[in-house]
């Protein structure tokens, strides 16, 4: 197996990153308002800046598992709908509303980049198994905190109902517990699996 951690990651990356970073984090609380940093993608950009720089493998590796399939879905989702008017997941009709503001849409489209960025650090510093875990006890506190401290017309990390739409089919405490055990089996744990099996190919090959 190819060891990829004796190259590091390249400087132009975390260089780029730390700038988008200081661009994108105070237009977002001016936009936004400091509440949209409890989404788990926002949460992932800090960590990753850290990741990067720190070349930590298990958090880059955690922010791999936290924006790999969110980020490409996103993406496909207003793909499609810019195409077709068409959301075939949801949650990202904001990025065609005009009363959300324009520059916040048009910084939204981190979420294309991000995958990039996290999968980048990966091939450059390997695969940790132990993100699976580490990953998920993170999402066990963020997602009860983003209840508890986020206004819940927000919706952010959809504690309030799937997709961005409130929910009364459950109790909102049953839902949010559902939830929270259920995000890291279907959107970490897919990625950790695929991941596992690269790294089982490449010792093979």
């Amino acid at each position: 197996m190819i060891d990829f951690s004796a190259a590091g990651v390249p400087r132009w990356l975390k260089l780029a990153f730390t700038l988008w970073i200081l661009v994108w984090a105070p237009s977002y609380v001016v936009l936004l308002g400091a509440q949209n940093f409890f989404w788990l993608c926002n949460v992932a950009s800090f960590l990753l800046l850290a990741a990067l720089w720190s070349e930590h493998r298990t958090l880059m590796s955690m922010q791999w598992l936290a924006v790999a399939l969110v980020g490409s879905l996103w993406s496909l989702d207003v793909a499609t709908a810019a195409l077709t008017g068409v959301h075939p997941i949801g949650g990202t009709e904001y990025m065609f509303d005009p009363e959300h503001p324009p520059m916040a849409r048009a910084m939204s489209l981190y979420h294309v980049v991000l995958p990039l960025v996290a999968g980048i650090g990966v091939a450059k510093l390997g695969y940790s198994r132990r993100a699976l875990l580490w990953q998920t006890l993170l999402t066990w506190i963020v997602v009860p905190l983003t209840y508890l401290l986020t206004e819940a017309e927000r919706n952010i990390n959809w504690v309030h109902g799937p997709f961005g739409q409130p929910q009364d089919s459950l109790d909102p405490l049953l839902y949010l517990f559902l939830l929270t055990l259920l995000w890291p089996v279907i959107v970490y744990l897919p990625v950790h699996l695929l991941m596992v099996g690269w790294q089982r190919w490449r010792s093979q090959a």
